[in-house]
């Protein structure tokens, strides 16, 4: 009776007793799922390891070792003239370069935001058409446009507008033009970005409040839009500060930015410790400033995540 009893209802035994024993299945079926997460991940932290931490510890090591132990290669940063000079250049055309860029995009995403769905097509194309091509072949096309016999020159000069052939390369006139042109993709999407997310009702808020239209920007929109031009500016910054086949095409050796400049040293000069003081230079200035952007700016948002 009591076994055909126990199939329709459960018999109170009485309290069961807690034992040692009890937690281990749970304990050892997470340890197994952790021990087959890091297998998986295994490969991946072995290739960052090699391949990317090694060299970096590597860099970090002759910086401070070539060509004697110590810390006189990055002395040289407060008492060389020329590299001086070259990290203000590198500075000098950076900002510059971050800035034009960062007025274009505005204008860019602007217009991109308040286009018709056909428009906006097309000029995503626009967009993003120039990434596919390659920065070599996009320098080689602003050599041939700005040379002194270019495209540019012979217009304006068919056109009275000057008499003789304005100098655009070979100089930080002509870097400046090639690395806005590459930069451009890399200051809209992120602002683009943040202009989208923008409720349009708070313009018209603003607006049958009695705002004009350049008030209700001034006042309601652009502050709004403030976050994706910040991380914009950072990210276009950054990515100057590291720039290599431009100002080399453009500046004809003329402007030497950070990048060529440690070319130079380690594979002309055979200088490997100042080489690598100036990349250990541009990595820490570059994780510093990408910490700076991680904490004004959602970075999974501003590089497409979701």
């Amino acid at each position: 009776m009591r076994a055909l009893l126990s199939r329709f209802v459960t018999i109170d035994e009485g309290p069961a007793v807690e034992t040692a024993d009890a937690p281990r299945p749970l304990l050892a079926r997470r340890l197994r799922g952790d021990a087959r997460y890091w297998l998986l991940m295994a490969p991946a932290l072995l290739l960052m390891l090699l391949f990317y931490l090694y060299p970096i510890g590597r860099v970090f090591w002759i910086s401070l070792t070539e060509p004697a132990p110590g810390l006189d290669n990055f002395a040289l940063l407060a008492t060389s003239a020329s590299i001086q000079k070259m990290l203000m250049t590198t500075a000098r055309i950076s900002i510059l370069t971050t800035l034009i860029t960062l007025l274009l995009s505005y204008l860019v995403a602007y217009a991109l935001v308040h286009a018709g769905e056909q428009a906006r097509r097309w000029m995503f194309l626009g967009v993003i058409v120039p990434l596919w091509i390659s920065v070599l072949v996009r320098a080689f096309a602003w050599f041939i446009l700005l040379r002194r016999e270019g495209l540019i020159n012979n217009v304006l000069i068919a056109s009275g507008l000057i008499e003789h052939p304005l100098s655009l390369i070979w100089n930080e006139t002509g870097v400046i033009i090639g690395m806005v042109h590459y930069m451009l993709p890399f200051g809209i999407l992120p602002i683009y970005s943040n202009m989208r997310d923008i409720d349009q009702r708070c313009i018209s808020a603003a607006r049958g409040l009695g705002a004009t239209r350049g008030m209700a920007f001034r006042r309601v929109f652009l502050p709004l839009s403030m976050p994706g031009v910040i991380g914009a500016g950072l990210l276009v910054f950054m990515f100057s500060l590291g720039f290599f086949v431009t100002p080399a095409l453009l500046g004809g050796g003329k402007t030497l930015m950070i990048a060529e400049y440690i070319k130079v040293q380690i594979m002309e000069v055979v200088r490997w410790g100042v080489g690598t003081m100036l990349a250990v230079t541009l990595l820490v200035v570059i994780g510093v400033l990408l910490a700076v952007l991680g904490r004004l700016v959602d970075l999974r948002k501003l590089f497409g995540s979701v």
